[in-house]
């Protein structure tokens, strides 16, 4: 049975135009008429159409801007769609901008009775559930303290945990991996985990491709608003990627005589040699440097590391020739190094360096 349905879903804002107007505005307007800037029709999404079975657990991935806020919140019954309709059967529990409802000046305990009824349990339910909802957070010591006093990582991982425990049928959750440290991170993943185990219908958008790929066998890439590809989450994955801009399986290095020692190209493949332009995150891939020796040297090392978009180093590894069976400084002539990769890197992209 289909718990979600969305049928040629579009969603258009207008940019210039004012959502509360006063009568002073009205007349300064019509005093105007022929100056100011212009206003235009922004379409967040265009003629989106899916569907969501019970007890599905979907991803959705696509850059900044690429309309994935605006489709949850559509879900979530916080904003109308312009064109088009979405259905939801059964109770929806959206994880969007958690913290929402929570009031500074009352305590953590307080707050949990007044965010939980805000999000629809019971005060029967919240009692049932709060020694729970404490547990997860991690902030039983700060319980009776007012929440202006948590910092911004216990503040939201509070918010969190009673957003997590409502119950819900139908999941709908943005960003949630932005919350709290990585272990907590590590949690709200298994909280997602928990909820595709116990039948309930998940839609989860997130930047983390490794986390999309873990959690999601299927996955949707949206872009300027539009479906690209909707499918197994690592063939979706594996084109958003694709489109994000040039990779290259290889870099040849231009010749440079007057070294004793130079580097000649640098590719990835897979363990049979086979170069790949996008390593899969399920399987390992080699990380093969060729250099040329022109002169033999007493000790050789080649430095290979591999670093996020950010600068943030993932892997490091020395390969030295002093051991027995890798002496190729000793001889004049052309080498390879290869570094084996295990599955261990989230999906997403990387640079990798390589030094002699």
């Amino acid at each position: 049975m289909r718990a979600i349905e969305v049928d040629h879903v579009s969603k258009r804002y207008r940019i210039g135009a004012r959502y509360y107007v006063t009568l002073r505005d009205t007349i300064s307007s019509a005093l105007k008429v022929g100056r100011g800037g212009a206003r235009r029709d922004f379409w967040a999404l265009r003629d989106v159409s899916f569907a969501v079975d019970e007890g599905e657990v979907v991803g959705v991935i696509g850059r900044n801007g690429a309309g994935k806020t605006t489709l949850l919140k559509i879900l979530a019954r916080v904003t109308q769609p312009t064109e088009g309709v979405a259905r939801m059967r059964g109770r929806v529990g959206p994880l969007l901008e958690v913290g929402t409802g929570f009031h500074p000046e009352l305590s953590g305990r307080e707050n949990i009775f007044l965010n939980g009824a805000i999000l629809g349990m019971s005060r029967t339910d919240i009692r049932r559930r709060f020694d729970e909802i404490v547990a997860f957070s991690g902030v039983e010591d700060f319980l009776d303290t007012p929440v202006k006093r948590y910092s911004s990582g216990m503040y939201l991982r509070l918010a969190f945990s009673v957003a997590a425990h409502v119950e819900p049928d139908i999941v709908v959750v943005d960003e949630v991996l932005a919350v709290g440290d990585a272990e907590f991170q590590r949690r709200c993943l298994g909280k997602m985990s928990q909820f595709a185990q116990e039948g309930r219908t998940v839609l989860f958008v997130s930047h983390d491709l490794g986390a999309i790929a873990r959690i999601c066998p299927r996955a949707i890439w949206l872009e300027d608003g539009e479906i690209r590809h909707d499918g197994p989450a690592s063939r979706s994955i594996e084109l958003y990627l694709d489109a994000r801009g040039e990779r290259a399986s290889s870099v040849e290095f231009p010749p440079e005589p007057d070294k004793e020692v130079q580097l000649v190209s640098v590719r990835v493949s897979d363990p049979s040699g086979a170069s790949l332009d996008a390593p899969r995150s399920d399987q390992p891939f080699e990380i093969r440097a060729r250099f040329l020796v022109r002169e033999p040297q007493r000790a050789l090392d080649v430095k290979i590391h591999v670093s996020t978009r950010r600068g943030v180093r993932v892997l490091d590894e020395n390969l030295s020739d002093r051991q027995p069976e890798t002496r190729c400084g000793e001889t004049e002539g052309e080498w390879e190094a290869a570094l084996l990769v295990p599955p261990v890197l989230a999906a997403g992209d990387y640079v990798v360096g390589v030094a002699i």
